[in-house]
């Protein structure tokens, strides 16, 4: 399939990839690949839903890196000294930043109480406040978007930064992403417009009332902000001749750790990233609405897609390798 062709199957498809608004690759470092549909052009921002729980786990990789976190086995509770916990809470105080990035933290709910964290003053206190439970830690892979939450209080008082900040001075700027700025104040009307919009975003993260971003999910990209990041993670952490993330970071975070289940398409977890295959070591971070950043280290391809709200879309490994992988090697 040629580029133009390619163009016109997404431009009047009324499937899966209706709501794609954002294709963009990168091979060897190259963009060598990009198209836009829908009235977005190649810079315009979109919301990657659950793709920001990846550049989160990259965030947690330069705090360690620089110093501001000594490992993964630091316990969650070491970084909230003035937290008040519950009353007969024994579990919190086990809990390890290694739980947190592999989804295998224990929360006191059935299903995640979206009201409750996301209309508080604090959602890494609402977040926190969930955290542990009678069961102990089981190991067991348990998604938690809200829990992610605590992860962006950690880094925010190991580093004495605001993430926003972090993001922006060791990860944006020297990637030539274009700053960011906090959402602002929100309510539940802001959120759903925020998450439902079919128009391009600004370059921007959603945050609570302390400024602290989303850190499960809120975070605005193009598909080539994307593609460059999954670009820098298969250059072994470098862009260009500035280093962003140390190898050994890179290693684990994408290192086959957990295996999912069926809702999860049978996939391995590593930190925050997918590894969707077990004989190849293509890595992924996933969000709904098939939001996707794409690294196969064995033929240096990085792919972004971006998507506007669609429901039920969620992973976008299949249609890369039918479609974008063969493309973006035909033009390099």
């Amino acid at each position: 399939m040629t580029k133009e062709e390619f163009h016109r199957y997404i431009a009047e498809n009324t499937g899966n990839e209706s709501n794609i608004c954002q294709i963009c690759a990168f091979r060897n470092g190259r963009k060598v690949y990009s198209d836009c549909w829908r009235d977005f052009c190649e810079d315009s921002a979109a919301n990657i839903n659950s793709v920001t729980k990846g550049v989160m786990a990259v965030l947690a990789g330069i705090a360690i890196d620089k110093g501001f976190i000594e490992s993964t086995e630091q316990k969650v509770m070491d970084f909230f000294p003035n937290y008040t916990v519950k009353r007969g809470e024994k579990t919190i105080y086990e809990v390890k930043i290694s739980h947190l990035l592999t989804m295998t933290a224990p929360y006191k709910y059935r299903s995640e109480p979206w009201t409750k964290v996301c209309t508080s003053q604090d959602w890494t206190k609402a977040a926190l406040d969930l955290l542990g439970g009678k069961a102990g830690i089981t190991g067991e892979f348990k998604y938690a978007t809200l829990g992610i939450q605590i992860l962006a209080g950690i880094i925010e008082n190991a580093s004495g930064m605001k993430c926003i900040d972090l993001a922006n001075k060791y990860l944006f700027a020297p990637l030539d992403i274009p700053e960011h700025r906090i959402h602002g104040a929100s309510n539940k009307e802001d959120q759903f417009e925020f998450l439902m919009s079919k128009r391009p975003h600004i370059n921007e993260w959603y945050s609570d009332p302390q400024d602290t971003v989303t850190a499960g999910w809120g975070l605005t990209l193009s598909a080539c902000d994307m593609a460059k990041i999954g670009a820098m993670l298969l250059n072994g952490g470098m862009y260009g001749d500035k280093r962003i993330l140390s190898e050994d970071w890179i290693a684990k975070m994408t290192s086959p750790m957990l295996q999912l289940g069926e809702r999860f398409g049978n996939m391995q977890y590593g930190y925050l990233w997918y590894r969707p295959h077990r004989d190849k070591p293509v890595f992924a971070a996933i969000g709904d609405c098939g939001n996707i950043i794409y690294g196969d280290p064995e033929n240096m391809i990085s792919v972004g897609v971006t998507g506007t709200f669609k429901p039920r879309i969620f992973d976008r490994v299949e249609f890369i390798e039918k479609y974008i992988v063969p493309l973006a090697e035909s033009l390099d």
